[in-house]
């Protein structure tokens, strides 16, 4: 049961490296991707059952991702929303929880963490579904 993610990022090159690593080694599925605030915003929305993670950049090339962050806020308590910045200063990492992020992760020194993170919320999506739970890729 591979964790159904949605990316709110511009930089093509990091976009495409980060879906190739997570659904390499986290069993994510990457099921769609917007570069802008309101594209995110508008497919997180409309689309609000469709989707298990969102990870989320903060500065885009239209708007911010604290505008995608605030649109989710009222999400299913299963949902889960990450913040993936250059930029995970404390001042930015307590404005993320204000808005209620389930997590921040800094793109320099903190993908391992990220995908640490990937594999254990799609290993307890999966129990809490009742499927069988691949421990392999936890080693």
């Amino acid at each position: 049961m591979k964790l159904r993610t949605y990316i709110v990022e511009d930089n093509a090159t990091i976009r495409e490296n980060l879906i190739g690593t997570l659904e390499e080694l986290a069993e994510v599925q990457a099921v769609g991707i917007a570069e802008t605030e309101d594209e995110g915003k508008e497919w997180l929305t409309a689309h609000a059952s469709q989707w298990d993670l969102a990870i989320v950049d903060l500065f885009l090339r239209q708007g911010s991702g604290l505008g995608v962050l605030a649109a989710c806020r009222d999400r299913a308590s299963e949902q889960k929303m990450v913040v993936l910045s250059n930029y995970a200063t404390p001042d930015v990492r307590m404005r993320c929880a204000q808005l209620g992020v389930d997590a921040v992760f800094d793109k320099s020194n903190e993908i391992d963490a990220l995908v640490d993170y990937c594999i254990v919320h799609g290993t307890q999506r999966a129990a809490a579904a009742g499927a069988p739970v691949n421990r392999s890729a936890c080693s």
